[in-house]
């Protein structure tokens, strides 16, 4: 009878599992699946680096290792900073949205100048006196010097930086519906060539920028939405059969045009409808279909609306838009107080 038990019990314990050996493997297998992502520091930081913010952001959540690499790369594009000129006298105030502190210095080499366009760190400036057109650097104070031009009712844009050879000045005029008059120039040129097109579709400038530099074409906005397209290489000009971007319902029709703005990111081409009652509106331009289409969403992008140049960030935390109350931007500097010129400004 103690032998039966005994064999019982042996039975039993042999088909009872093991709990001790089956943790082991379970540690194993952990152990083999935690091995796959344990990479050397030097060659982990590599990789997350070449990843942009939403997939660095991603990455992070593999383990603790792989969120202290991601952390030590990770960049977050900073927003523009927002530049103001004054209405008297040569101080000028920047503000960093980002840590929302504005800075202030004495500029005299703008006195007496309208700004008429920034990227790249370069303002493109025009005093009407002298009919001089410069490009000033306020960062560095360089001044770049362009042949004289009388700009009265242009808008105006430049491709790079002036000193970058892919530069190019551009200027358009309506001289009635279905005409231009186009001047472009590069820094270095004695003079400026100007020359008039004529327009299939009614063509009327605006007073502010609408004008933006993309794949090797200047693409500027009229008045009532149409799109025209200037190819500096083959100085030709066109204005595309595109219909204009629908005015939203909601929006004040008269003065809707105020709050209309339009950038460039990464070859594609955007446009803004602002308005004080309603949500921002943005359309991205459909190059294949020759449409304007509704976004509704921006899918990481930050557009920043300004009457002189706009801009478009990738990688800056949150998607949104900024826009001017009434003033507009320079490619990172801003401010928020002086209320004549403002314009956006990229820091280096």
């Amino acid at each position: 009878m103690a032998g039966r038990k005994r064999r019982k019990m042996k039975s039993l314990a042999a088909t009872a599992p093991n709990n001790g050996a089956a943790s082991s493997e379970e540690r194993e297998e952990s152990d083999e699946q935690n091995s796959l992502f344990r990479v050397p520091v030097d060659i982990l930081e590599q990789i997350l680096c070449r990843l942009n913010l939403k997939e660095n952001i991603l990455a992070s959540a593999v383990c603790k290792q792989w969120l202290a690499a991601a952390i030590s790369v990770r960049v977050a594009n900073k927003p523009p900073w927002l530049m103001f000129f004054p209405k008297f006298g040569d101080l000028v105030e920047f503000y960093d949205p980002s840590v929302r502190q504005t800075y202030s210095v004495e500029l005299p080499e703008l006195r007496g100048s309208r700004l008429c366009y920034a990227k790249d760190g370069w303002l493109l400036l025009y005093k009407p006196r002298s009919l001089r057109v410069f490009f000033f650097n306020p960062y560095t104070k360089d001044v770049i010097n362009l042949p004289g031009l009388e700009l009265t009712y242009q808008i105006v844009a430049f491709s790079a930086a002036p000193t970058s050879p892919d530069c190019i000045v551009f200027t358009v005029k309506h001289v009635s519906p279905t005409l231009v008059a186009i001047s472009t120039c590069k820094p270095g040129a004695t003079e400026w060539t100007t020359a008039n097109y004529q327009n299939r579709l009614p063509f009327v400038s605006s007073i502010w920028n609408k004008l933006v530099f993309c794949n090797g074409l200047f693409y500027c906005l009229s008045l009532t939405g149409w799109l025209g397209v200037y190819d500096p290489e083959e100085h030709t000009w066109l204005v595309r059969v595109v219909p204009p971007p629908r005015c939203p319902e909601n929006f004040f029709v008269k003065n809707w045009w105020k709050g209309k703005f339009m950038a460039e990111h990464n070859g594609d081409i955007y446009v803004i409808y602002t308005c004080s009652t309603a949500n921002p509106v943005v359309y991205k331009l459909d190059q294949i279909n020759k449409i304007w289409v509704e976004m509704q969403t921006l899918g990481g992008l930050t557009l920043f609306a300004s009457f002189l140049s706009s801009q478009a960030r990738i990688d800056i935390l949150g998607s949104q838009i900024q826009g001017p109350s009434s003033n507009g931007f320079i490619d990172q500097f801003q401010s928020c107080r002086c209320s004549q010129v403002a314009t956006l400004l990229r820091k280096k």
